[in-house]
């Protein structure tokens, strides 16, 4: 009986302790299908909040003195309200504002978010790790490269991936008397011919001028050379393939002009500036600048050629012309908090919108081909809508895409120099090129 006793006394506690826990374990599972319906609740509302929540970026860039910037970023605000956009002004001098960049982008700080590069930066950048390559964010979006000028992508493409887009573009052009000749030389060597014989038209001095001086601009000089003749200095693998037959004959017909009785005596000292002031001043036939000059041409303050100027492609090689790429990019941060936001405003600003804004507000150079056929483009320009001036954008080449391009450079503009003061041929300027620049790229 005791034990009938002792055995339901210890059944029924034996049932308790079952119906507690049972109970308890409805309770915590109750308590945490609550918790994880919540949570998910609160998931799903900080997402739909994430896509309205303001967010802010900050957009680096140079001196600006046209209203171009302030119209292209109002105009994005209002098509993404959600994105604000404030602007870090740079140095005006290109130099100081790399310097800043790197100084900034290599503590790996995301105070900037978007900034704009000159062409020959992006290389150099991409190899420091310090921005986004952009491939992933270009195919979700299926932007079209092909849309771009072609040097513009390639100014910007580094071991097979994009880094930059194109904003903005800049190229050598081809200047000409229209008083003096109907038609320009098509090639280097009728440029050489119709120098000599024009010299001392309307009162001309020379039959050419271009930059020389042992600067970077003797550089862009030296690219429309060696791209005219078939020549490279850093092909797309970046291997250094400047000692060519092509460098070779290119840089001969560059001594042969510089040392003719057509140019200024003091050729090896011009810069942009000395050939605009010579140029605007009538002592030339035909000179080598880039696309401002024609403004200066026609200004009636300081310019003795008004209305008898017009510009073309550049002379041809064997292989064709060739211009010197020049202009800006925009690039992300690769330690930017914001780099979604931050694809949105580089969307925007190089797209056909943004692009068109800068153009009509700022007077820009797009490099969207197609904007060069709509109508308010080619009104802020007669360069605009110049069809040669597409044709120069179109068939214009950057200059060596390298991670240590101010040191090709600096190479380059030695070599080069010496071969124009006759300190050496153009066989041991391409074999030194080749030698030093291999060394450089090597360290």
């Amino acid at each position: 009986m005791k034990f009938s006793k002792l055995a339901l006394s210890s059944m029924l506690l034996i049932a308790l302790v079952f119906f507690l826990v049972a109970c308890n374990s409805d309770s915590s599972e109750q308590d945490n299908n609550d918790e994880s319906d919540t949570s998910s609740a609160n998931g799903e509302q900080a997402s739909e909040g994430s896509e309205e929540e303001p967010v802010t970026i900050v957009y680096a860039r140079g001196v600006d003195t046209t209203p171009g910037t302030e119209a292209v970023i109002k105009a994005f605000e209002e098509k993404f309200p959600h994105i604000k956009v404030e602007q870090r002004e740079m140095p005006a001098d290109t130099g100081q504002s790399h310097d800043q960049y790197v100084t900034l982008l290599s503590s790996q700080s995301s105070e900037i978010d978007v900034f704009n590069a000159d062409v020959i930066w992006p290389a150099e950048f991409a190899q420091a790790n310090y921005v986004l390559e952009l491939d992933r964010f270009i195919e979700k979006d299926g932007i079209n490269m092909d849309d771009y000028f072609p040097g513009t992508v390639a100014a910007a493409n580094f071991n097979g991936k994009q880094w930059a887009m194109p904003q903005y573009t800049d190229a050598g052009v081809f200047y000409y008397r229209t008083d003096i000749v109907d038609e320009p030389p098509a090639t280097w060597d009728e440029l050489i011919e119709m120098a000599s014989e024009l010299k001392g038209e309307n009162g001309t001095e020379y039959g050419y001028l271009m930059q020389a001086a042992q600067y970077e601009g003797l550089i862009t000089n030296a690219i429309e050379f060696i791209a005219s003749y078939g020549g490279e200095v850093v092909d797309e693998n970046n291997n250094v393939v400047v000692d060519s037959p092509e460098t070779i004959k290119a840089l001969d017909k560059m001594k042969e002009i510089v040392t003719s009785d057509f140019v200024p005596e003091n050729i090896v000292n011009f810069m942009e500036i000395e050939t605009e002031n010579a140029w605007i001043e009538g002592n030339a036939v035909f000179a080598r600048n880039w696309p401002y000059m024609m403004a200066s041409s026609n200004d009636e303050e300081r310019s003795e050629i008004v209305d008898n100027v017009e510009m073309s492609r550049l002379p041809a090689g064997d292989e064709g012309t060739a211009a010197s790429l020049g202009g800006w990019m925009t690039m992300i941060n690769r330690y930017s908090e914001h780099p979604e936001a931050a694809w949105e405003f580089v969307k925007f600003i190089s797209g056909p919108e943004g692009q068109k804004i800068s153009a009509l507000e700022g007077g820009r150079a797009p490099t969207l081909s197609a904007l060069y056929d709509d109508p308010e483009v080619q009104g802020v320009s007669s360069l605009f809508a110049n069809p040669e001036f597409r044709e120069v954008l179109q068939s214009a080449v950057p200059r060596p895409v390298s991670p240590i391009y101010p040191e090709v450079s600096d190479i380059m503009q030695i070599e080069i120099s010496k071969v124009l003061t006759g300190d050496q041929t153009s066989e041991e300027a391409a074999k030194n090129m080749q030698e030093k620049i291999e060394a450089a790229m090597a360290e």
